[in-house]
């Protein structure tokens, strides 16, 4: 069954060797100004055998930003930093696509370079605290964009995904899953707007679309991927209406031929099975907590065509060799997943080591 796993695919104009790609961690380890250092260059080159490596969330702006030390990509600081990180993954024969995430609602002034107000599509206070440099916050309450802002943000996508290539990277990934700004837009307890940006389905679905449509004008639809976690709950989003929602969502972005839809599968096997049916491009899949013949299985039944793994290639840089040879895996270190320098970092040692 793993040999599934280990037949070349591509993901619309980069080819890919094998199956099994990185997923976008978070990981709180560039400057304070958002800029990608040689640590994180090290970091991504390491593990530059996955098929793909999607990096952890950067923001497109400063309105962007909702942790402290993430990277961002719309300053030319950004596009150098992130090039040495590109140029080190491709030496070591590697493909690289920049995460772009807007937290929208998930965020503190403290966080942000300009220390204003979050934003989102609409006032809705989200419950919990923000990690910031003096200690956990609640989230305040964010401001909701005006109709000429929401097209505005279309543009900073728009502008970060061309940073992206400028730095090097093989492609962008669109964040619209797991409660940030995109998902907060198709979320109707999130989103309660009255224009056109609200209310309906094909409302609530028109900025995801708008942004991806923006993004591969932008840089071709065949270096563009976007990644949705139906049902997900998480960043206090609660969806009502999934199976509608997706499927409509999915119809509306399939016509841009985009290079990939990243599914963070929550356990809705009926929804998953619609939108592959629906989807025209490479599926990609993150069925997380599940072991590598689990995923694997996904690829030889036709749901997925290429799977994505998170803390496993974490504490794994030679994930591919091990899984290759049957070879134990490091356990990963909770401990160290956000912030910090070196350790639980670059220092996972390979099974030859």
């Amino acid at each position: 069954m793993l040999n599934a796993l280990w037949n070349p695919t591509v993901a619309g104009e980069i080819p890919l060797p094998h199956r099994l790609a990185m997923a976008p961690l978070t990981r709180n380890r560039s400057t304070p100004e958002g800029v990608p250092t040689e640590l994180n260059a090290e970091y991504y080159a390491q593990r530059a055998s996955h098929a793909l490596i999607i990096t952890e969330g950067t923001q497109p702006s400063a309105d962007g930003q909702g942790y402290p030390v993430t990277p961002g990509i719309y300053t030319e600081q950004h596009i150098s930093g992130w090039r040495k990180v590109t140029d080190a993954v491709h030496k070591a024969d590697g493909r690289i696509v920049i995460q772009l995430m807007h937290v929208g609602r998930i965020s503190h002034p403290d966080n942000t370079p300009h220390g204003r107000q979050p934003v989102a599509p609409s006032a809705v206070q989200p419950t919990g605290d923000m990690f910031t440099a003096t200690g956990l916050k609640p989230m305040p309450a964010p401001r909701e964009l005006s109709t000429e802002e929401v097209a505005a943000t279309v543009d900073d996508f728009r502008r970060a995904a061309a940073a992206a290539i400028a730095a090097g990277a093989d492609g962008v990934e669109i964040h619209a899953a797991n409660g940030y700004l995109v998902h907060q837009f198709l979320a109707d307890n999130t989103n309660q707007r009255t224009d056109r940006y609200g209310g309906s389905v094909d409302n609530r679905i028109r900025f995801a679309v708008e942004v991806a449509t923006a993004v591969a004008d932008e840089i071709g639809a065949g270096r563009t991927g976007i990644r949705i976690s139906p049902g997900n709950p998480f960043n206090d989003i609660a969806e009502s209406d999934t199976h509608e929602l997706y499927p409509a969502l999915v119809r509306a972005l399939a016509p841009l031929n985009l290079a990939y839809l990243h599914i963070g599968h929550g356990g809705d096997e009926e929804l998953l099975f619609t939108l592959r049916k629906l989807w025209p491009t490479t599926l990609v899949l993150n069925r997380a907590g599940t072991d590598i013949a689990t995923r694997a299985k996904d690829i030889e039944d036709g749901v997925a065509d290429v799977v994505t793994v998170g803390t496993m290639a974490l504490a794994n840089p030679d994930l591919v060799a091990r899984i290759r040879s049957g070879a134990p895996l490091n356990t990963p270190d909770p401990n160290t997943f956000y912030g910090g320098g070196a350790a639980g970092y670059t220092d996972y040692p390979t099974h030859s080591a």
